[in-house]
């Protein structure tokens, strides 16, 4: 069979492959790239935990709470991610049923809703950073590190949450609005 007159499922394949291998750096931002890293560094301390509890028999005690700690890093600078791509959770069954200009204006104040709720974020992870002084367990690093880094992924939340609105408001549509040729 020529290349021509393949299923369209084969082409489709084919198509989502050629996808696949294009890589653009522009379509990513900063707190992709980092938040990347602290996955990688995260991948390798629970390799570590795992190898050396269960191949050497003795695990080494800073991996767990450093695993746990990055998890917390990777959780809070990737939200910002789905901030920017407004890819949080939503639910959409109520915007199905609303007329246009009710679901946009529902949306509007989602966005609005969202903003003031990361301003409250960001003003309780600076004050809990600000007052920490206490040091992690079991390595010599000041819990407020921690913090600070919650607090700049709010602080991202909240950057890339005011653009999603203003870009909500500038096109006149949201995400999660259905339009008539939606099922």
């Amino acid at each position: 069979m020529s290349e021509d007159r393949l299923p369209p499922e084969q082409q489709l394949g084919e198509i989502q492959a050629e996808e696949l291998d294009h890589f653009d750096f522009r379509e990513y931002a900063v707190e992709d790239y980092v938040t990347l890293v602290l996955f990688w560094v995260l991948l390798g301390i629970v390799f570590l935990q795992f190898f050396t509890r269960y191949v050497l028999g003795d695990s080494i005690a800073w991996t767990e709470e450093m695993a746990r700690y990055f998890l917390i890093m990777v959780g809070f600078l990737g939200s910002a991610m789905a901030v920017r791509r407004n890819s949080h959770i939503a639910v959409e069954f109520f915007y199905r049923y609303m007329p246009g200009r009710i679901g946009l204006v529902m949306a509007l104040l989602v966005d609005l809703a969202r903003i003031v709720f990361l301003v409250g974020g960001c003003w309780i992870s600076y004050q809990l950073a600000d007052r920490t002084s206490a040091m992690m367990v079991s390595v010599d690093i000041p819990k407020s590190y921690l913090y600070y880094v919650v607090f700049a992924g709010f602080v991202l939340m909240l950057l890339r949450s005011i653009q999603v609105a203003i870009r909500h408001c500038r096109e006149g549509t949201s995400e999660i609005l259905f339009t008539d040729d939606e099922p």
